[in-house]
C-alpha cells in the first residue's frame, strides 16, 4: 500500500475537529461538501461562515498529483521556489506524451525513444524533490490514482481537469494549474473561493443497457458545460448506493464537463469492498469506523433542497443509453432519439471508428461489460464494421483483464490494444485516414469531443456514450443502430439481437500485475544533480514574469477578438504541440491557433493594426511585444473551458498580453491567468463585447487603486476617432491582487516566504 494510513488517521482527526467547528460555527445540519472543506481549512475557525460563492479560502490539500504534460511547467516552476522537497506527498505520472498508431507493442518504445529527454527530466525532478514517479505504460494518471492514493474524505489537487475521478472514492479532487501546485508542494495553501454547492439525489437502479455513464452524459445536458460553474457536485440517496465504485468515478470525472469545481459521493459498501480489492483493507476499516464523518448529515439527506444551493433528483430506474456530441459534451440525446438528431443535422451517418477506454472508463467492469458485447460477435456470427481501439487505464487493469481473457475478446474480432495512456481522448492519435478533410464521425467512451481534440481533423465528428454502446455500435458501424431494439443481420444472413451487457465489478481472481511501473524517491536525492541542455527544443527553463510598473495601461491594441467557444485546447492545442509544454517560447507559437477570429471567421489569421497584414496569432503578438505595445485578447462565454493547462496563460503572458477580457470564464483558467499575473476581467455588461473593434485602442484605468469588487474602466478609442467608456468587473481577492502586483504568484510566493 503506497499510501500512509497513519496520514488517513490525521485527516479523519482534523476533520473531526473541523465539523465539531463548523458544526458550532453554521448553527445547522452538514453537508458532506462542508464536513470536507471546513475538515481540510489552512487557517484556524472562523469567526463567521464562509459565504458560499463569495468568500475566498485558503484550504490544506492531503496530496498533489501531477500528469507529464503539465507536470513539466509545473516542475520548471517548483524548481526556483527554494525549497527541498514536496510539503506534501506527490506523485508524477506519464500518460500524456504517448502516441498511439499501430499498438502498444511498437507504440510504447517509440515514444520512449522521442520523449527520453522528457521523461529523464521528470524521473529526476521527482526524485530530487521526493516525489513519486509512475513510468510511462503505468497508466493514466485518474485510474493510477484511483487504484492507489484515493480515499473517502479526503482532499486533493491535480494539474488535470478530470482529477474529479477521484470523487468516486469519496475525495474532494480539484483540478487546477500548474501554479496552484507548486503552491501547495511549497507548503503555501490552495486558494479557492468557496464553493456553493450542488447535490443530486439519486434513486432507483440502472438496469440493461444503461450505465454510470448515462448519468453523466444526462446531467451534461441538463446543465451544460458551464451550469457547474463554482459548484461542488454532491451526489448521495439509495441510487447512488446501487453504483459501482468505478462507476462513481466515470461520474465524478465528467463533472469537469460542467464545469464543476468537483464532484463526490459519500462513502458506501462499494467504496470500501473497492478499496479492499485493491490492497488498501486497512483504509477500508477507518474508513468504516468513521463513516458518519464521511456522509451528509441524516437531516440534511431528509430535507436536500434546504441545505443544499440547488437541488436535483435523478432516478436511475429511467435512464436509457446516451451519445452525446458532436464538438461539445453536453449536446445530449438518449439513444432513442439520437438516430433522428443525426439525420435532422445530416451528420456522417456511418461509424468509423468506435474508442473504447481513457480515465473515464477504463476500469475492470467497464472493460468486462463491453468485451461482453464483443464476445458476442462470435456466438452471433457479427462481424465488426468499424474499427475499435482500446486503452486500457492502467498496467493492473490491463494485467488482469488479458490474463481473465477480456482483451482478447476485442483483438479476436480485429480490435487494437493501445498503450496504457490518454492517447486519442486527448489528440495523441496518428489516425491513418484516406482523406482527413472528409466529414466523418467517431464514437467513443472519453470525456471530451471538442473539435480536432481526438485526431485533429476539424471535420471529424466526434460522440460520445458509454463503452458497451461504442461496442454495440461498431458491430453496425452505424449511427442509426439502437441496441436496445434494432436488429443485426449476421454473416450467415440471420437476423440477431445484441443481449444486454453483462460484466463484473470487480474481477473474481482479484487484481494481479506484475510490475505497476512505480518508481519511489530515492534516500539520497542530494546526489541528484538537474541539468537542461542550453540548446534543448524541449525543455527550458524559466525566467520569471516582470512585476506590474505600478500605472495604468495604455495604447493597448487588440491581438484577437475570439468568437464562440474558446476552449484550452483552442488557446493551447494539445496533440502535436505536447512535445513543447516544457519548454514555454517553442510553445508559444500555438497561441490561439484554433480560436475563431470574431472580425473574418478564420482561425489563426488575425490583423496587425501597424501594418494592416493579417498573420498567425503568436506572430502578431510577438511582433506587438518587441515594439513595447501591450495587448488584450477578448473572448466570449465561459473563455477557457476544458483541460486545466496552464500554458493556456503563460504562452499570452510570455507574448505580452497584459488583459484577457470576456463575457465568462471557466474558473480553471481563470485561476491560471491570475496566477501567471495577468488581468482576467469580465465585461459590467456582456453586450459591450459587441463594441470592441478590429482596430480599436484601449486604455484600461483604476489599476492603481485596484481592490476587491472594485470595476475597472476600459477606454475605446476607436479609428474613426471616437471613444467610449465601458465598464469591466474581476474576481480578484487582495491575495490575488498581489500575484498581479508582484507579477505572478510565485513571485509573491517568494517575496513573502
Amino acid at each position: 500500500m503506497l499510501i500512509d494510513i497513519k496520514t488517513i488517521e490525521g485527516v479523519y482527526r482534523k476533520m473531526d475537529s473541523g465539523t465539531g467547528a463548523a458544526r458550532k460555527l453554521l448553527n445547522r445540519p452538514l453537508t458532506l461538501t462542508e464536513k470536507i472543506l471546513y475538515g481540510h481549512l489552512y487557517d484556524s475557525a472562523p469567526d463567521a461562515p464562509y459565504g458560499r460563492g463569495a468568500d475566498y479560502v485558503n484550504f490544506l490539500p492531503d496530496r498533489v498529483a501531477m500528469q507529464d504534460a503539465t507536470a513539466q511547467m509545473a516542475l520548471l516552476q517548483f524548481m526556483t521556489a527554494g525549497r527541498k522537497s514536496s510539503a506534501v506527498p506527490a506523485t508524477v505520472h506519464c500518460d500524456h506524451l504517448i502516441l498511439a498508431k499501430t499498438g502498444v507493442s511498437k507504440d510504447l518504445p517509440d515514444s520512449l525513444q522521442q520523449n527520453e529527454e522528457v521523461f529523464s527530466f521528470l524521473q529526476n525532478v521527482s526524485a530530487k524533490y521526493g516525489i513519486g514517479f509512475w513510468k510511462p505504460g503505468a497508466g493514466i494518471i485518474h485510474q493510477v490514482i484511483f487504484e492507489n492514493y484515493a480515499f473517502p474524505g479526503g482532499m486533493m489537487i491535480g494539474t488535470d481537469s478530470h482529477t474529479p475521478n477521484a470523487g468516486g472514492l469519496g475525495m474532494v479532487a480539484i483540478g487546477v494549474g500548474g501554479a496552484d501546485a507548486v503552491d501547495v508542494m511549497s507548503g503555501m495553501p490552495l486558494e479557492l473561493k468557496m464553493p456553493k454547492i450542488l447535490g443530486i439525489e439519486l434513486t432507483g437502479k440502472l438496469s440493461g443497457w444503461a450505465s454510470a455513464k448515462d448519468v453523466i452524459l444526462k446531467l451534461s445536458g441538463i446543465l451544460t458545460v458551464k451550469g457547474g460553474t463554482g459548484l461542488i457536485i454532491e451526489y448521495f440517496g439509495e441510487g447512488a448506493k446501487s453504483i459501482s465504485c468505478t462507476g462513481k468515478g466515470t461520474i465524478c470525472n465528467m463533472g469537469a464537463e460542467v464545469g464543476a469545481t468537483c464532484s463526490f459521493f459519500a462513502y458506501d459498501d462499494k467504496m470500501k469492498s473497492y478499496l479492499e480489492h485493491t490492497g488498501r483493507k486497512e483504509v477500508a476499516a477507518l474508513a468504516s469506523k468513521n463513516a458518519a464523518l464521511l456522509s451528509p448529515d441524516p437531516e440534511v439527506m431528509k430535507d436536500p433542497s434546504t441545505w443544499y444551493d440547488q437541488y436535483i433528483k435523478i432516478d436511475l430506474s429511467g435512464i436509457e443509453p446516451y451519445i452525446n456530441g458532436p464538438f461539445s459534451p453536453d449536446v445530449a440525446h438518449p439513444i432513442s432519439e439520437f438516430s433522428a438528431f443525426v439525420t435532422e443535422k445530416g451528420y456522417p451517418e456511418k461509424l468509423e471508428v468506435g474508442l473504447i477506454g481513457s480515465c473515464t472508463n477504463s476500469s475492470y467492469e467497464d472493460i468486462s461489460r463491453a468485451a461482453s458485447i464483443a464476445r458476442q460477435a462470435k456466438t452471433k456470427q457479427l462481424k465488426a464494421k468499424s474499427e475499435i481501439i482500446i486503452t486500457p487505464g492502467s498496467e493492473q487493469i490491463r494485467f488482469t483483464c488479458e490474463r481473465d481473457g477480456l482483451l482478447q475478446e476485442f483483438t479476436g474480432i480485429g480490435g487494437i490494444v493501445m498503450a496504457n495512456a490518454c492517447g486519442p481522448c486527448i489528440g495523441q492519435w496518428a489516425r491513418s485516414m484516406d482523406n482527413p478533410a472528409r466529414k466523418n464521425s467517431i464514437l467513443n467512451s472519453y470525456n471530451r469531443n471538442f473539435a480536432k481534440r481526438n485526431d485533429g481533423n476539424e471535420s471529424t465528428h466526434s460522440f460520445i456514450s458509454s463503452p458497451e454502446i461504442v461496442m454495440a455500435m461498431t458491430l453496425a458501424g452505424n449511427l442509426h443502430f439502437n441496441p436496445m431494439k434494432d436488429k443485426l443481420v449476421n454473416e450467415a444472413g440471420q437476423e440477431v439481437m445484441l443481449d444486454e451487457p453483462a460484466g463484473e465489478e470487480l474481477p473474481l481472481k482479484g487484481f494481479e500485475v506484475d510490475d505497476p511501473g512505480y518508481v519511489a524517491p530515492p534516500a539520497n536525492p542530494e546526489a541528484i544533480i538537474l541539468r537542461i541542455k542550453e540548446d534543448s527544443k524541449r525543455l527550458q527553463l524559466l525566467e520569471p514574469f516582470a512585476a506590474w510598473d505600478g500605472k495604468d495601461i495604455h495604447g493597448m491594441r487588440l491581438l484577437i477578438k475570439a468568437k464562440g467557444k474558446c476552449t484550452t485546447d483552442h488557446i493551447s492545442m494539445a496533440g502535436p504541440w505536447l512535445r513543447f509544454r516544457g519548454h514555454l517560447d517553442n510553445i508559444s507559437d500555438n497561441l490561439l491557433m484554433g480560436a475563431i477570429n470574431f472580425f473574418n471567421e478564420k482561425t489563426n489569421s488575425v490583423k496587425n493594426a501597424d501594418t494592416g497584414e493579417f498573420a498567425e496569432v503568436s506572430k502578431t503578438a510577438r511582433y506587438y511585444k518587441s515594439k513595447q505595445v501591450p495587448t488584450m485578447i477578448v473572448g466570449d462565454e465561459n473563455y477557457g473551458e476544458g483541460s486545466s493547462r496552464e500554458h493556456a496563460a503563460m504562452e499570452p503572458r510570455h507574448l505580452g498580453v497584459r488583459v484577457v477580457l470576456a463575457k465568462s470564464f471557466a474558473r480553471i483558467h481563470e485561476t491560471n491567468l491570475k496566477k501567471q499575473g495577468m488581468l482576467a476581467l469580465t465585461f459590467s455588461n456582456p453586450e459591450d463585447y459587441l463594441k470592441i473593434l478590429e482596430d480599436d485602442t484601449f486604455d484600461l484605468l483604476g489599476l492603481t487603486t485596484l481592490a476587491p469588487g472594485k470595476p475597472l474602466t476600459l477606454q475605446i478609442r476607436h479609428a474613426d476617432g471616437s471613444s467610449e467608456e465601458i465598464k469591466l468587473s474581476h474576481s480578484y481577492s487582495d491575495s490575488q491582487i498581489h500575484w498581479f502586483k508582484e507579477g505572478s504568484a510565485l513571485n509573491y510566493m517568494k517575496k513573502v516566504s
